[in-house]
């Protein structure tokens, strides 16, 4: 059976042919072009030279035809004797060149889907000089081409995916546009999934204790938005660029703006860059950026907007999905399984809510892994677990079905003696040690003590209140500002307090 029946040939009929010919089922031509024929038939297609409109020259059976004949008036004929032949296959026409109105409106009449070159040459040329878009691009590009240097492009400190793949796309929207640039993080990129995302795809990054900031002709903050919170840069830096989709919790200052809360993810803004300056993406790019979209979203299920789900899909086919399914299975390390044996056996529970003090750890990363495991014990909406590294009390919390906004709880309940922030359904805390570690007796198991005493309270007394989704008053000067109030107001994270690392979307603190 013959699938696909190709009547007419032209340089358009020839790349539908090829790209028809790595689908399922039998491609067949039908021409009365000779010279095209014979190219057919040297590529293995199948192709008779004959009259495209004569149904004799047609095959039995076929499922879809496709009129590629440059000549509008031959499409039409063509159209007329397939339907003929074939009523019940599915007909898609190419108009032509230099059709009139009236055969444009006969080939529709007879067509199930028409092929206007105008028609989508005028779309596409529309979207790419979208007033917002074209705005922001303009003043991207101009920015970056002002700049006297290289640019250093920081992601906020313990990177995500998302801020690891928003990065290394805006350096390669620099470089488009001959502007040397690095991607740099602070902090650790500790969290499995993250190191495999790195590792796997051959990211580049340079973490900022190593480089040189004042060989750097501008700044760029992505995934955050001011210098000196929860990165590791000066608090007075003096930033180039931000581009970012959460909802700042203080004024924002850079020469170029972009910041967008009713999206789900900064790599769909970085995404759509890519896009508009028409700039091929390779498929590291790709596969970051898709995983950044899918962790922040959590595969589509959290404050996602439909551009979030548009950037995806139009990236898709060039993502190597393969990588990301090794990247979302790493191997757990022994001391992640013993921080979640300690946090179901130190457990306290006060009606659905489970919070669990593990003591001394090696791998912070572990407490966000157990906080969500324990989520999955019945009964329970809220998790809570804490630990302790190098004169650092570090705290991750989840949320499942409960009505209450995680980040501002961890935040009126931790924030006075240390950082704390996050979504409504993930968020995360940082407390010094302080005198808390100067205890009489030094031993893990008395210095864990004195730690649950301190935090475990002060979490309970709180989320007994269950605090309000916080609303942002949001202060942004530069050359170029989007900024929206989209979004679900709930789950916004304060970028100020981001104080964990996120890998898998089951495993990730954002």
């Amino acid at each position: 059976m013959v699938r696909r029946l190709v009547l007419g040939c032209s340089a358009l009929g020839h790349t539908l042919i090829e790209h028809a010919r790595e689908r399922r089922g039998e491609v067949y031509v039908v021409t009365d072009d000779a010279g095209w024929v014979t190219t057919l038939r040297e590529s293995n297609v199948p192709a008779t030279e004959a009259d495209p409109t004569d149904a004799a020259a047609y095959p039995d059976d076929v499922d879809v035809v496709v009129l590629a004949a440059d000549d509008a008036e031959r499409n039409l004929a063509a159209a007329r004797a397939a339907r003929r032949a074939y009523p019940a296959a599915s007909i898609v026409a190419y108009v032509g060149v230099d059709a009139d109105a009236a055969t444009r409106e006969s080939i529709a009449a007879v067509a199930d889907r028409c092929i206007d070159p105008v028609a989508a040459l005028t779309r596409r040329v529309l979207e790419v000089v979208d007033a917002d878009a074209d705005e922001r691009i303009v003043d991207l590009v101009g920015t970056l081409r002002s700049l006297s240097g290289p640019l250093a492009v920081v992601t906020h400190d313990n990177p995500d995916p998302d801020a690891i793949a928003s990065a290394i796309g805006l350096v390669r929207v620099a470089e488009s546009v001959g502007m040397d640039a690095d991607a740099c993080y602070g902090g650790e990129i500790s969290h499995q999934e993250n190191r495999a995302l790195v590792n796997l795809l051959d990211i580049q990054l340079r973490h900022l204790e190593s480089v040189d900031l004042a060989g750097y002709g501008g700044i760029a903050l992505v995934d955050h938005s001011r210098p000196g919170i929860n990165d590791s840069l000066p608090t007075d830096a003096d930033v180039d660029l931000v581009v970012d989709h959460h909802p700042p919790r203080g004024p924002v200052e850079a020469r170029y703006i972009d910041v967008r809360p009713d999206l789900g993810a900064t790599s769909t803004i970085v995404a759509e860059y890519l896009d508009r300056l028409a700039i091929d993406l390779d498929r590291r790019i790709a596969t970051a950026l898709l995983y950044g979209i899918r962790i922040d979203t959590r595969d589509f299920t959290r404050e996602v907007a439909v551009a979030d789900v548009e950037a995806a899909a139009a990236i898709l086919e060039t993502a190597d999905v393969g990588t990301l399914e090794r990247v979302e299975t790493p191997t757990v390390s022994p001391e992640t399984f013993e921080t979640l044996a300690r946090a179901i056996r130190e457990r306290e529970v006060e009606g659905s809510v489970v919070a669990s003090c593990v003591g001394e750890i090696a791998d912070r990363d572990a407490l966000a892994q157990a906080a969500e495991r324990l989520l999955d014990m019945e009964g329970v909406t809220v998790t809570f677990v804490y630990g302790f590294l190098d004169g650092t009390i570090y705290a991750s919390a989840r949320a499942r079905g409960a009505d209450v906004d995680l980040g501002e709880t961890l935040r009126d309940a931790l924030g006075q003696i240390g950082s704390a922030g996050g979504h409504a359904d993930m968020a995360g805390a940082q407390i010094p040690l302080g005198i808390l570690g100067a205890v009489e007796d030094d031993s893990a198991a008395s210095l864990t003590d004195v730690v649950r005493e301190s935090i475990s309270g002060r979490f309970f007394e709180t989320i007994a209140d269950a605090p309000a989704p916080p609303t942002a008053d949001v202060e942004l000067t530069g050359a170029a500002v989007s900024s929206g109030t989209g979004g679900e107001t709930g789950a916004e994270r304060d970028d100020e307090e981001k104080t964990e690392d996120t890998g898998h979307d089951t495993d990730a603190d954002t």
